[in-house]
């Protein structure tokens, strides 16, 4: 008979999204990821496989409650502009719990190269959040919020470069001042 799990596999999932995110992929031990989840090694293995297994499983899990987050934060807001500088500014003034910067992008940089299902993986989150950015603008042009003068699909793909290298950016510039400014000239494309 097959022993029940004793603890709570959503929960411990958390903790590892948070191993991994504070110390990267590589630099990650088992020995980090089974004191970091409270769980025992037996126990990861059993339930998630092995670290690389794993790892996806918190990518998944961090991509949906990423895109979860920014689809409430600009969930009925009826100005395009407003929805667009709340996402950036939501990733530049994160005062929570949570590691500065993004995992995705952590991801992309530290194991896109010679990781294909990692890079899949983020490549799926990133055109999420383009998709969100061409669904704002286009209800912004058809608003008459915004102009027509640039391709709703070209200029979320601006947008979303931007997004990523804030979120770089936001893990060694302290000064907000510096932040808004970057913000405020990026959406500046959007007059």
């Amino acid at each position: 008979m097959a022993r029940s799990k004793e603890f709570d596999v959503d929960n411990v999932l958390g903790k590892a999204v948070t191993v991994f995110w504070q110390q990267g992929y590589e630099r990650t031990s088992m020995q980090d990821l089974v004191t970091g989840m409270g769980i025992h090694k037996r126990s990861m293995y059993d339930t998630f496989g092995d670290k690389h297994t794993l790892y996806m499983k918190v990518l998944e899990r961090y991509a949906g409650t990423v895109s979860g987050k920014m689809e409430s934060k600009v969930e009925g807001l009826s100005s395009a502009k407003k929805a667009i500088r709340l996402l950036f500014e939501a990733i530049a003034y994160n005062n929570g719990p949570e590691p500065k910067g993004c995992l995705l992008v952590n991801t992309a940089v530290e194991l896109a190269v010679h990781d294909p299902e990692a890079a899949a993986r983020v490549k799926d989150a990133f055109l999420d959040t383009e998709h969100l950015l061409e669904r704002l603008l286009r209800q912004g042009q058809e608003s008459g919020e915004l102009t027509r003068s640039f391709d709703p699909s070209d200029m979320a793909a601006y947008l979303h470069n931007a997004l990523v290298g804030l979120r770089v950016l936001v893990k060694t510039e302290p000064d907000a001042g510096r932040l808004q400014t970057i913000i405020d000239l990026t959406l500046k494309s959007l007059d």
